[in-house]
């Protein structure tokens, strides 16, 4: 992120190290420690540590269920000539989507880009084919189990869920707002019901996650290890519940609107809007429009809900535990 007047030596700056990186020996090592400490600090973290098991559980066997960090064990065996290969493999003319928003000109960003490009050596064509998207319905998911991870903490870490949806499937908009009526915000269900009426908890959402490939979708809680029971007790009936009845319409109108809100104002970031741009290339090749994207979820209906909840929520989900042994042994007893 630069200022506009700074477009050229931001453009070489990340060209150079696109094209032209180095991977020194040395400095690969002082790396491999670094990531090692990164690993080690998100086991630290029960909430990430719960995320990374259950995208693990899900998507066993893709390699969307890989963590995207690696293991301690991959890292350390992984070699510098191994890393060299991919990287020239991988960063190639054919692979390379560059997206870019702001004060900015079409003409002077794709100048600047090919002039890193030739200044590497690149061997660029104007009819050379790039590579091709990915097949968006290409994961599969691995069958609905409870894995339990003993960690000595103060609070248990739930999630309770399954599959979700491409990044291309048209149903993603309905999940989006069943996701928001959830857990997505104060006036949820799951907050409402597990924070506020009950106490079980001070933290709990809902979630999607959708790739070109695949994706999940769950609901989150953290609590004392004796609430365990209660709030795993709550995450299934709401859930059940919006696969079994319709939505108010009250309701579905505001969470429309919290979402369409949500949508607009980060699309103000010139940030978002990049990386909407490069998603929207690399995954589909198509870009919906902010009001093309907005009258998606604007048409979603109550059955539309209903539909994509029973599809994906309401069957025998997955459920992971990060925490005390007791809290742990009320999951897999259950």
């Amino acid at each position: 992120r630069v200022l506009d007047a700074d477009l050229p030596m931001a453009a070489e700056v990340i060209m150079d190290m696109v094209t032209s990186s180095l991977l020194d020996a040395a400095e690969f090592e002082t790396e491999r420690g670094v990531i090692l400490e990164e690993l080690a600090m998100a086991l630290d973290d029960p909430a990430d540590l719960v995320h990374e098991r259950f995208t693990e559980t899900v998507l066993a066997g893709h390699p969307l269920g890989r963590p995207i960090g690696g293991t301690p064990e991959t890292i350390a065996a992984l070699g510098r000539d191994a890393v060299l290969a991919h990287y020239r493999s991988t960063y190639v003319p054919g692979e390379l989507v560059i997206t870019a928003a702001g004060n900015v000109h079409h003409e002077a960003v794709c100048d600047a880009v090919l002039a890193g490009a030739r200044t590497a050596g690149w061997q660029l064509a104007d009819d050379a084919t790039p590579a091709p998207r990915r097949e968006s319905t290409s994961a599969v998911y691995a069958p609905s189990r409870t894995v339990a991870v003993p960690r000595p903490t103060e609070q248990a870490h739930l999630i309770m869920g399954g599959r979700g949806l491409a990044t291309s499937d048209p149903r993603r908009f309905a999940l989006g707002v069943a996701s928001t009526i959830l857990g997505g915000g104060m006036s949820s269900r799951l907050f409402q019901e597990i924070r506020e009426r009950r106490g079980l908890a001070y933290n709990t959402y809902s979630f999607t996650a959708g790739y070109a490939e695949g994706g999940v979708a769950g609901a989150y809680a953290a609590c004392a290890p004796a609430k365990v029971p209660a709030v795993l007790r709550v995450l299934r009936d709401e859930i059940a519940r919006l696969a079994a009845e319709p939505v108010d319409p009250d309701e579905l109108r505001r969470a429309i609107g919290q979402v369409a809100g949500t949508f607009i104002l980060g699309s103000e970031d010139t940030g978002s809007r990049m990386t909407r741009l490069g998603l929207a290339e690399i995954v589909t090749g198509k870009l919906l429009s902010v009001e093309e994207t907005l009258e998606r979820y604007r048409s979603v209906t109550a059955a539309d809900i209903q539909q994509v909840a029973a599809d994906l929520l309401a069957d025998d989900p997955t459920v992971v535990i990060v925490g005390p042994e007791r809290a742990c042994a009320a999951v897999t007893d259950a």
